[in-house]
């Protein structure tokens, strides 16, 4: 049993919403066992006045540290595990990109076969980002490898995908959206050409999620709305990358205002370079470069990130002017209930798992607990 005490304790209060409690102590083994004064507390782990957050979960990520979900050897998602609690980040989906079908399904396999391994951030499940897209979004997705959604293609995988994204203006009918839904998947709008009017539609269908808000989308214009006027004006969560390089502050800002707070999951996007610095790297079988955050294709589409979780927690929370519980919500409880998992994660309450992140006023991670396991920063 070990206790947190002398942190900025990030709770929720009465109405679940997140604030700081500076005096409380976290009592823990595998599950948190109390929350409130030290009584037995076993050993003692002092935060140093730092807070003391749920830890992160991330529900859009490529890579990080020189692995990518799709690499062929199943240890590129031990890469990812070991690697991700040094970001705040204690469970995630692997994402997939728009590859061969059987390399998806290889991708998946090893998803599956790693979603019960102990060590490191926990997986949680996969998004699948493509193949059911749009060729005039594609952005840093290979063409070639586009198709026409069909829901028997992954449905053997079907307790492995917790999100898919598809371009809703290609389905000949809501069928693929049923199907998904009856399986408890959730459907995303994402790499889109759909107008504001297919959007709505879709969304009426049971689509209730946008992939990457701005990016890979029909965007916001006064007489067409497009994807982005749909979600801004709909009950539906929306990701963000908030990199400050695929979504400018101020378009980050207008998010914050717009949306209402427990619909906005914030994501890194990462690929293989997150972590390790400017290069030459490989994504979905293509070349990119990266120059520092700045990661592109060799015609200069931007493709996914190289942020870490904290610093999109750090950039949102300075582009929103939002407290630091306010936006520990969006990557911690926002998740966690989208995924229906919030009785388990997502918040600092009793019976639920003991995974924390501790980081100072500057968003540098200093440490990271997985199920009562700690992970020293």
């Amino acid at each position: 049993m070990k206790t947190i005490t002398n942190g900025k304790i990030i709770l929720p209060d009465v109405q679940g919403n997140f604030f700081i409690d500076d005096k409380a102590a976290v009592t823990f083994d595998e599950k948190i066992i109390s929350v409130g004064n030290v009584t037995d507390a076993g050993e003692i782990i002092d935060a140093e006045k730092n807070f003391v957050a749920p830890g992160f979960i991330n529900i859009h990520i490529h890579g990080c540290n020189g692995f990518d979900a799709m690499d062929e050897d199943i240890a590129a998602l031990d890469g990812m595990k070991n690697f991700l609690p040094s970001t705040g980040v204690t469970s995630f989906l692997p994402t997939t990109m728009t590859m061969s079908v059987d390399r998806i399904k290889h991708a998946l396999k090893n998803i599956r076969a790693k979603s019960t391994a102990s060590n490191g951030a926990k997986i949680l499940g996969a998004h699948l980002e493509g193949p059911f897209i749009s060729e005039k979004f594609n952005g840093a997705q290979d063409k070639k490898f586009i198709r026409r959604a069909d829901f028997s293609t992954f449905a053997e995988f079907a307790d492995v995908i917790k999100i898919v994204t598809i371009a809703p203006e290609e389905l000949p009918n809501f069928d693929f959206i049923d199907a998904c839904r009856a399986e408890n998947i959730i459907v995303s709008i994402g790499h889109s050409a759909a107008t504001y009017e297919e959007t709505l539609q879709a969304i009426q269908h049971g689509a209730n999620h946008v992939t990457h808000l701005f990016n890979a989308q029909s965007g916001l214009h006064h007489r067409k709305p497009g994807i982005v006027g749909a979600a801004l004006t709909s009950n539906i969560f929306v990701e963000l990358i908030a990199d400050n390089v695929h979504v400018h502050p101020a378009a980050q800002k207008i998010v914050a205002k717009t949306k209402s707070r427990d619909k906005i999951i914030l994501i890194t996007d990462s690929v293989r370079a997150c972590g390790i610095g400017d290069g030459e790297f490989e994504f979905g079988g293509q070349k990119i470069f990266v120059n520092g955050n700045l990661a592109t294709l060799e015609d200069g589409t931007i493709v996914g990130s190289v942020a870490k979780m904290i610093d999109v927690v750090k950039n949102f929370s300075r582009n929103a002017e939002w407290t630091v519980p306010e936006v520990v919500e969006l990557v911690t409880k926002n998740p966690a209930r989208e995924l229906k998992i919030f009785d388990k994660i997502g918040s600092i309450e009793v019976g639920k798992a003991a995974d924390f992140v501790i980081f100072d006023e500057n968003f540098n991670v200093k440490r990271t607990i997985i199920n009562g396991v700690d992970f020293s920063c």
